[in-house]
């Protein structure tokens, strides 16, 4: 393990499962990931071996043939991952938001059918709120599911799927008014549906397509598409939950989980750029000297070092937070901002310290130089963040006067 970013209070079963993740990333991630990420290729052959470590299988209880591990395990997990290929950490990240999602709120025979083959990563997750129209103003959602005896209809457009097309089941958050008069506030009439369909890209399901993937700046490889629904059919119990006006409350547990996530990518990306940073500034001679051993340097290398480990502490705080069944936007608010703002910050300094190197793709800072900017944005941008941060502190602190 590297020095900056350890985790104390780790039992064996967590240090052995963090060793095998760091093991297979060295080996089987570093290597690939600069060709792939160039060619824009799905990682198959990295996902399935995630498959056979029972990394699909986490966080999924045992009972249902998952792991049973902690937020924390899995935060920790995604941050050796995104070292190796932020992309990969993606995949594996709205699956288990999905699973997440399923566990706490799912009804029994939902979570029978889903999570037994989710935890085998046979059926890989991914989960829809944005659409073309809307960022951050969740409430402005237009796609409706509509009941129509033992089904729902459900029509409109979604964006920015991660896992669109390799995915086989969909978290969707529409409105559905059934049930709720007409003034109810829009958070009190969603629902969020759960869509099987077959992998791929083009008409998957009757009134279900997902056109071919949006071609990103950065973390490639991993499928980013639409989603449009034009009459889709799906049977009524597939309401999570089984019950409809749930949804944005089902959507935001499930982001609080993704918002660690986040920060844990932040944190595994900024240790990378760290490491390449402080590597090359050993090898690279100017004025008959190692760069490392000028005064600007150090001065860079010991900032960077220092984010890296204040982006760590913030983000494993808000994993135990979650995990102690206490209320985390707070701390994972703060997390996944730290985490994201430090990030782009250490990736750029590496940068800097490449010189001109750093602009060729030969070099393996060029890909994090362009990957971590959807970190700023991913689970909320900065000012949503800031929004959540500031509410809660004048929750805490309220004035008595």
């Amino acid at each position: 393990m590297t020095r900056l970013a350890q985790t104390a209070g780790l039992n064996d079963v967590q240090q052995e499962i963090l060793s095998t993740v760091r093991d297979f990333v060295d080996k089987e991630i570093l290597p690939v990931a600069t060709q792939l990420e160039h060619r824009d290729e799905y990682p198959t052959e990295i996902v399935e071996g995630l498959k056979e470590l029972g990394l699909f299988g986490l966080m999924i209880p045992e009972e249902y043939g998952g792991l049973g591990e902690s937020l924390l395990t899995y935060a920790l997990c995604v941050e050796e991952i995104a070292r190796g290929w932020m992309s990969v950490s993606g995949i594996i990240n709205t699956h288990f938001i999905v699973a997440y999602m399923l566990k706490q709120h799912g009804t029994q025979e939902q979570k029978d059918t889903f999570l037994p083959r989710m935890a085998l990563g046979e059926v890989r997750g991914a989960f829809s709120m944005s659409e073309p129209a809307l960022g951050s103003d969740v409430s402005a959602i237009t796609s409706k599911g509509v009941r129509d005896g033992e089904e729902y209809v459900l029509n409109g457009q979604k964006m920015w799927l991660t896992n669109g097309g390799t995915s086989s089941l969909v978290a969707v958050l529409c409105r559905s008014d059934e049930g709720h008069p007409e003034g109810t506030a829009p958070h009190k009439s969603m629902t969020t549906f759960l869509v099987e369909k077959k992998p791929g890209f083009g008409e998957v399901l009757p009134g279900l397509t997902i056109p071919g993937k949006i071609d990103k700046m950065g973390y490639k490889g991993v499928d980013t598409t639409e989603l449009i629904m034009d009459g889709l059919r799906i049977p009524a119990n597939r309401a999570l939950g089984g019950t409809t006006g749930r949804g944005f409350y089902q959507m935001m547990d499930g982001v609080e989980v993704g918002r660690v996530n986040v920060a844990a990518r932040g944190c595994g990306v900024a240790q990378r750029a760290f490491e390449l940073g402080i590597s090359y500034a050993q090898q690279r001679e100017t004025f008959g000297k190692p760069i490392a051993q000028h005064q600007a340097i150090q001065f860079k290398l010991a900032e960077m070092a220092t984010k890296v480990e204040a982006a760590h502490a913030m983000m494993v705080n808000a994993a135990r937070k979650k995990d102690s069944g206490e209320r985390n936007d707070l701390e994972a608010g703060m997390a996944k901002y730290l985490a994201s703002e430090y990030c782009k910050e250490v990736v750029e300094d590496a940068f800097r310290i490449h010189g001109g190197y750093g602009f060729s793709k030969e070099y393996e800072i060029e890909r994090l130089y362009r990957e971590a900017p959807m970190l700023l944005i991913g689970e909320g941008t900065a000012e949503i963040q800031k929004m959540i941060i500031g509410r809660r502190l004048l929750e805490e602190y309220r004035f008595q006067g």
